[in-house]
């Protein structure tokens, strides 16, 4: 990969990506509200959605937040906490593999009943097709990055893609040479994870960020309703 690629893919779009996707998200919120939703189909081919939705969440979300938590923490946390690179590695290759066969395992449950089933297809949108193939690929990159991570447990590797992650949100002009050398399966992986960022705001998955948590502090209320009196039946004068 030339340096002007790997610049514009991994210096310049990560930024692209992170603006469209804060703006759009605000913009589609305040103008289009109604459409924040993820638009179910639970009364169509139930059994398989719900175990497709099952594995898919929680395996998405055990893999989000390894990501968050993995790319994001300052490596000096890490040595302070006693935590070598080589257990992080080991323990992220473990973990994200068992989260990553149940997400696909849910997604592949998901893009089958919505690709299969006529009523469920017919119910789809274009974009909703896209996205759950999208995520699907990018959960088997995912899986495809063991292998290499595998020849690399000295976590010299992982700590490029923390380098570079970290990098970019303290707009370090050079982050994107820290994964030059990369594996293609990695850059692959990171450069689709952020084309899904930048189709977030024009997606379902804009439900994600309307978890109901303001419940939690919201005062109860009661629903009371007034019974209306019935009119009163006329009696005709018999005959």
């Amino acid at each position: 990969m030339s340096v002007y690629l790997n610049t514009f893919l991994f210096g310049i779009y990560p930024y692209i990506a992170l603006v469209v996707l804060a703006l759009g998200t605000i913009i589609r919120y305040d103008r289009e509200p109604y459409t924040w939703r993820s638009g179910s189909s639970q009364l169509l081919r139930r059994k398989q959605l719900v175990w497709g939705s099952v594995l898919f969440h929680v395996g998405v979300l055990v893999i989000f937040f390894g990501h968050l938590v993995g790319l994001l923490t300052p490596i000096a946390v890490f040595d302070a906490l006693g935590i070598s690179h080589e257990a992080k590695q080991i323990l992220a290759i473990v973990a994200g593999g068992i989260a990553g066969i149940m997400a696909i395992v849910g997604a592949t449950l998901l893009v089958h009943r919505r690709l299969y089933d006529p009523r469920v297809r017919a119910a789809s949108s274009t974009s909703d097709t896209l996205i759950i193939i999208l995520l699907w690929i990018q959960l088997a990159l995912g899986l495809l990055t063991i292998p290499v991570s595998l020849q690399h447990l000295d976590g010299h590797e992982m700590v490029k893609f923390m380098s570079w992650a970290q990098g970019i949100f303290t707009f370090k002009a050079n982050a994107s040479a820290f994964v030059a050398d990369a594996s293609i399966i990695f850059k692959l992986h990171l450069v689709l994870g952020l084309t899904i960022l930048l189709l977030f705001p024009f997606t379902r998955l804009v439900h994600m960020l309307s978890a109901p948590v303001r419940y939690l502090w919201r005062p109860g209320y009661q629903v009371v309703r007034a019974r209306e009196p019935r009119p009163s039946t006329v009696r005709m004068p018999a005959e």
